[in-house]
């Protein structure tokens, strides 16, 4: 029989559950909040990213068959000596695995290319992803955190410049980015692709009308290429937002369902401590008055 103790300790950690639900009940809300706005920009990017795709796939069949060295330096390839990889994760965890989930297909793209290149470094955008590659080991080019809720091209352009100076002047020769895409509300995907050497887009659509470009498709795809780098990584960045609102609702909600769950158990299991307890107390009486009684 449970003594007034352990009853009072039941109590106290329905009290704390309850405490917690609240909590984890508010994050959702917060997160949900935060994740239709997510989901609008990420969404309202693609249609411009998919354009920029097909433009670039039009233009690139007028770059084939050209020499090499008069090539835009974001299209010329070299074997590749030193890889880079741009990994996104969130800042914040309490978002189920969405980060750990990030984690292990950067690192096992990183280990992929490690045995074939002298070196492989990261740029990381997001503490978690920080954190992970630094315990891990690897270089560092440069580390971006903080970037907000609602990212714009602000945050943007110091990471394409970095990634693109060092490509243009040798440093780097390969250069992939990591994020996680956002597919619905509960789905989020690791997505890993190649940005440099700029190539044309797989599965973009190439019209077969024969354009007449102004200026030359050389004099555009220099204006181009930069662009396309860069919204590559706004889009990436944006699906990584909208990714880590939505897993954070889900996990939140998951959490207060959890939480209340507890709470009822544990509530059945204090009353019928508490039932106990005043049963065991009557006893305690009814003998006491039978002894005085005899």
């Amino acid at each position: 029989m449970p003594g007034a103790g352990a009853v009072r300790a039941i109590r106290d950690r329905i009290k704390s559950v309850q405490s917690t639900a609240k909590v984890t009940n508010a994050m959702q809300l917060v997160a949900a909040s935060k994740m239709r706005r997510a989901q609008s920009r990420a969404l309202a990017s693609r249609p411009y990213a998919d354009r920029m795709r097909a433009v670039l796939a039009q233009l690139s069949g007028y770059a084939e068959g050209a020499d090499p060295s008069e090539l835009h330096p974001l299209l010329q390839q070299r074997p590749v000596k030193h890889f880079a990889f741009i990994h996104i994760t969130a800042d914040r965890g309490l978002a189920g695995g969405l980060n750990a989930n990030m984690n292990r297909a950067g690192a096992a793209l990183a280990l992929e290319h490690q045995p074939h290149v002298e070196r492989v470094s990261v740029v990381t955008v997001g503490r978690k992803g920080r954190d992970f590659f630094r315990r891990a080991g690897f270089p560092s080019l440069a580390e971006f955190t903080a970037i907000g809720d609602y990212p714009g091209m602000a945050q943007v352009l110091p990471i394409a410049r970095i990634v693109m100076d060092d490509y243009m002047a040798g440093n780097i020769d390969q250069v992939f980015i990591g994020y996680q895409r956002f597919v619905s509300t509960a789905v989020q995907r690791p997505t890993l692709r190649q940005i440099l050497p700029v190539t044309a887009p797989e599965g973009a659509e190439v019209s077969m009308v024969d354009f007449l470009f102004e200026p030359s498709p050389q004099q555009l795809l220099e204006t181009l290429l930069p662009r396309y780098v860069e919204m590559q990584i706004y889009e990436a960045i944006l699906d990584a937002a909208a990714s880590e609102q939505s897993a954070r609702m889900v996990a939140m909600q998951s959490a207060t369902d959890a939480a209340q769950d507890m709470v009822s158990n544990l509530t059945l299991i204090y009353n019928k401590a508490r039932q106990e307890l005043i049963t065991g107390e009557l006893l305690d009486i009814v003998g006491g008055t039978a002894a005085l009684e005899g």
